[in-house]
């Protein structure tokens, strides 16, 4: 249960991660009313490609929300802030018309507010942030920025940061493409999730008390890649674990190789994807791995090949459901390193923003 999980060590982290349903509704009830989610919408022009910028967790979080843009007909892309600033040519053109959003949980992480000035003064391009803070650079770098201040953390690890500015994103494609029942599909999410947190994360806990593993692997394909990239994060964060992540079918073509008793590969499954993912999950088990499962509806093949499987059930879209999947990744991780005496609350060598001297 919720209350037992909560220790000392990780308090913080596992208090933000239960609290991510009541977090979605107050972003999203704040962010539907706000000025700046219109002046956001009227940046949509037809033919522009949706560019989302971003570091480490943000990047990831721009992968997922370029993959429901994209899903709403609006073509876009992820791009790492340090790859923009390094290499321009190879990603802005002249000729074309963009619309880039610069995405950072505290606004003062340093690549994403010297992208967001690049793209700005020497580009001439006029900028979309998206941040869990106010008063910081990246917003006085952008011309809109959307505050998400109930999302912020304590913690140096992005959870709810990270699932609610992933649900701005997704409130934003909506809206400026005019897809209803996509933003139906978001707007009821919270709901749909709150009742999970009751019983998995027990079970879920249970079973990072039960088995040791001295590698991991996520792989998920099309709509929750950006997802399986952001728990592989999660679990090297938080437990100082070695973790990959690879596009489901990909693994095939050279990683199975490490399979084996001592990996844990966990599948985010998606419907699209189901079945060929199924066959993959069941190739996995037969040659040792153990298999962790994350899906919105799970048939027998699927469960029998299961070390663990969490069911979401879920009626949202396909493409509006990501955020839900992250949970489970960022709870393992969290778990996994309390298990080894870590705190996952401030992990080593890390900080809570990335800032370079100038």
């Amino acid at each position: 249960m919720k209350s037992d999980a909560i220790t000392e060590q990780g308090q913080h982290t596992l208090s933000e991660i239960f609290s991510q349903p009541q977090c979605w509704r107050a972003c999203l009830a704040k962010l539907a009313t706000s000025a700046e989610l219109h002046a956001a919408v009227q940046m949509a022009r037809p033919g522009a490609e949706w560019l989302f910028v971003g570091c480490g967790t943000s990047y990831y979080l721009a992968q997922a929300a370029a993959s429901s843009f994209n899903y709403l007909n609006l073509p876009a892309r992820a791009v790492p802030a340090s790859d923009l600033l390094m290499y321009p040519a190879l990603n802005l053109h002249a000729g074309r018309s963009y619309v880039p959003v610069v995405i950072s949980r505290s606004g003062r992480t340093s690549e994403a507010v010297r992208a967001a000035q690049m793209l700005e003064n020497d580009r001439n391009l006029r900028t979309i942030a998206i941040t869990c803070a106010t008063g910081q650079p990246l917003e006085a770098a952008c011309s809109v920025t959307l505050n998400l201040l109930d999302a912020d953390e304590q913690s140096t690890v992005m959870t709810r940061s990270f699932t609610s500015m992933m649900l701005g994103l997704q409130y934003l494609g909506a809206a400026a493409s005019g897809d209803d029942a996509f933003l139906r599909s978001v707007l009821e999410l919270p709901q749909q999730v709150e009742p999970l947190l009751k019983d998995i994360p027990q079970r879920l806990q249970m079973f990072v008390e039960s088995r040791s593993f001295s590698d991991f692997v996520f792989l998920a394909q099309g709509p929750l890649f950006g997802i399986a990239s952001e728990c592989m994060l999660k679990v090297t964060e938080a437990s100082s674990s070695y973790a990959q992540v690879f596009h489901s079918l990909e693994f095939r073509h050279g990683p199975k190789s490490i399979a084996g008793p001592q990996m844990l590969i966990t599948f985010l499954m998606s419907e699209t994807s189901y079945h060929a993912e199924v066959e993959l999950l069941e190739e996995m088990k037969a040659l040792g791995a153990a298999t962790m499962a994350i899906a919105n509806r799970f048939d027998d093949r699927a469960r029998r090949a299961s070390d663990f499987a969490i069911e979401l059930g879920l009626h949202a879209i396909e493409y509006a459901r990501p955020a839900a999947f992250a949970i489970w990744g960022q709870l393992y991780g969290v778990y996994y390193g309390l298990k080894k005496g870590l705190n996952p609350d401030s992990p080593k060598n890390l900080t809570r923003v990335v800032e370079l001297a100038d």
